[in-house]
């Protein structure tokens, strides 16, 4: 599904949703074919897939930010697309049984517990924990099923033409070979110290680069779970009740490798459980009913994760090797071998007490959080300093005596703050005295009071002079060094050897083979290579290096084009990329096509404010 996702994402950006923005009805957001999506019911689903987001990247993301990074229209796009899938699926009486929506829930690893089995308590918590009942989630999986059905019939099986495969592959793994000296910071001579004129011509002219950056002067107060854990002491005695009440989760189930069949009928069951009982193998009755190994192993399974009841108790009564009589269970009529038994394992106390210990602190401080997320913000709204609230609470207080929007200090040396990419931006839009709510990171919250503010600062020469100095060095190093390669340049264009010309100016002559796109290599830089690979073979170039203001005068010595081999891994590679781009392009046609068949209408005055968090006008 995340490869559906994928494509239904990338069809948006390409074709984009703009052209379907009509303002129309009251109470409606979206009407997709048949399908009619009210306010409310965009809201949960925009909110959802909000949240599913913000759990992926480990901390919350709000509607502002996700406008900032784009995921509204990504959300949006997401939805419509899936709509518009539902709605060719319906139409084409798209349909999956039970049984293969089951199979797909009990085999998806966010559902398995330790031994790798499907764990239904973990089931119902994750569930539980995304905001959906057994019966909506189910339904869900269907229609994301369906949707990938769908979408896999119009997208996979496509083959990139060779010609396409043999352009990509040469643009991968063409090398080339040079031959380049390097000049570096000594070639560029004694440089002396710049006069003063010189020097502060140098300065006015870049002043702006040397400007002191405005300062904030934060008190930083965290509340974090993991933080507070470590401090909190879990008696032997709640050890061992937690222990007794999470005993199933420290034993590994009972796991059987079953084979099973199914039969028409039950009649044709009892006949091949007859013929066992005489001596006939388990594979030959199934190799005579068209099935092969694969067909019939079920692999080592716990009793948990076999989707038919009654075939699982019979599988788990029998003893190693053991054939089952038939058994009705839910898919129809079938036998069950046991080959192999793996008992049941459990760690005692001693062995799960480190694990258990953090578990119950971690729980404790939660538990905790809320009680005092409650106490400081009841004596923030009493106009409390923070750093007041934190002590009489017994909190750490952080006063950051000057930090500024990168998250350094006036030394340049990096400030050390929780979540410093959400909590600066919003020190540095917050004045002195004015409140914030608290970010919520990690389970936790984190608060700040902007108590002071050191504007930006032009600075005069004499601080700055120092660096200064360094900055117009560098740049004179710059300017010399691209000088001498110009001068090489037009020496070996004019006929002379790159061995010469090192020879002449005490340049040392190197050779590097096997260059690739995209990488820099020994003293190239990246661009550099990309410079090589725009030169034809014989001729010169030159570039920066790896390190700044250095440059290096090349020459091509040789062009190497691999032949095409498509059983190689990297051509392998090549092809899958191409397939998947392929597949990516027609799926957005298609569903570019489905837009403009089933047709969508969408209330924007309505979809903005849902986006933006706000009430919806009701008269729109």
């Amino acid at each position: 599904m995340a490869a559906v996702v994928g494509f239904l994402v990338i069809s948006f950006a390409i074709w984009g949703i703009g052209d379907i923005f009509r303002g129309f009805g009251r109470s409606t957001v979206a009407k997709i074919g048949r399908t009619e999506i009210t306010v409310e019911q965009f809201r949960s689903i925009y909110n959802d897939r909000l949240q599913q987001y913000s759990r992926q990247a480990g901390r919350p993301i709000g509607p502002e930010q996700a406008r900032q990074l784009g995921l509204d229209r990504v959300l949006i796009g997401q939805i419509v697309s899936e709509i518009l899938l539902d709605e060719r699926a319906r139409a084409l009486g798209l349909s999956l049984s039970d049984a293969e929506v089951a199979k797909q829930i009990t085999t998806d690893p966010a559902f398995q517990g330790l031994n790798g089995q499907f764990d239904r308590a973990r089931f119902e918590q994750v569930i539980r924990n995304a905001g959906f009942t057994e019966s909506r989630f189910v339904a869900e999986q269907r229609r994301r099923l369906l949707r990938r059905e769908l979408a896999g019939t119009i997208a996979t099986g496509l083959n990139a033409p060779k010609a396409l495969v043999e352009a990509a592959s040469r643009y991968e793994n063409e090398q080339r070979s040079i031959e380049y000296v390097l000049l570096d910071r000594a070639q560029a001579g004694e440089i002396a110290s710049p006069s003063p004129e010189a020097l502060a011509k140098f300065f006015e002219e870049r002043k702006i680069l040397f400007r002191a950056p405005e300062y904030r002067k934060l008190v930083v107060v965290s509340l974090i779970p993991a933080e507070q854990a470590r401090w909190i002491e879990i008696s032997d005695a709640d050890l061992k009740r937690a222990y007794e009440e999470r005993r199933t989760r420290y034993v590994t189930p009972e796991r059987r490798h079953v084979l099973q069949i199914d039969f028409p009928n039950a009649e044709a069951a009892s006949a091949a459980a007859e013929r066992v009982a005489k001596g006939a193998s388990f594979s030959d009755i199934a190799k005579e009913l068209g099935k092969n190994e694969k067909d019939i192993d079920l692999g080592t399974v716990t009793k948990a994760a076999m989707i038919d009841r009654a075939a699982a108790d019979a599988a788990f009564a029998l003893k190693e090797g053991e054939v089952s009589a038939p058994v009705q269970g839910r898919f129809g009529t079938v036998l069950v071998q046991v080959l192999k038994i793996e008992p049941e394992q459990a760690r005692s106390l001693e062995q799960a007490a480190g694990e258990l210990k953090q578990e119950l602190a971690l729980a404790r401080a939660k538990a905790e959080v809320f009680d005092v997320y409650n106490k400081i913000e009841d004596a923030r709204a009493e106009g409390k300093p923070l750093a007041e609230t934190a002590a009489n609470l017994k909190l750490e207080a952080r006063t950051i005596e000057a930090v500024d929007r990168s998250g350094r200090d006036p030394a340049g040396a990096p400030v050390n703050l929780p979540d410093a990419q959400r909590l600066l931006p919003m020190a540095f839009t917050t004045d002195v005295g004015v409140e914030r709510d608290p970010l919520q990171f990690q389970d936790g919250y984190i608060w700040f009071d902007v108590v002071g503010i050191t504007p930006s600062r032009e600075r005069p020469l004499d601080e700055v002079k120092e660096q200064v100095e360094t900055r117009w060095r560098d740049q004179e190093i710059a300017t010399r060094l691209n000088a001498k390669a110009t001068e090489i340049v037009d020496k070996l264009k004019g006929g002379a050897t790159l061995a010469d010309v090192a020879t002449a100016d005490h340049l040392k002559l190197e050779i590097l083979t096997g260059l690739k796109r995209g990488d820099g290599s020994g003293p190239l830089s990246a661009a550099a290579v990309d410079a090589v690979f725009r030169t034809a073979k014989g001729a010169v170039g030159a570039a920066d290096a790896r390190e700044p203001g250095e440059q290096v005068v090349f020459r091509v010595t040789d062009i190497v084009v691999p032949p095409l081999d498509m059983a190689s891994d990297e051509v392998k590679r090549t092809v899958d990329s191409l397939n998947r781009s392929l597949s990516e392009d027609l799926l957005s046609e298609y569903i570019a096509r489905l837009e403009s068949e089933v047709g969508v209408t969408i209330n924007q005055n309505a979809l903005n404010q849902v986006v933006s968090g706000g009430a919806v006008d009701s008269a729109n």
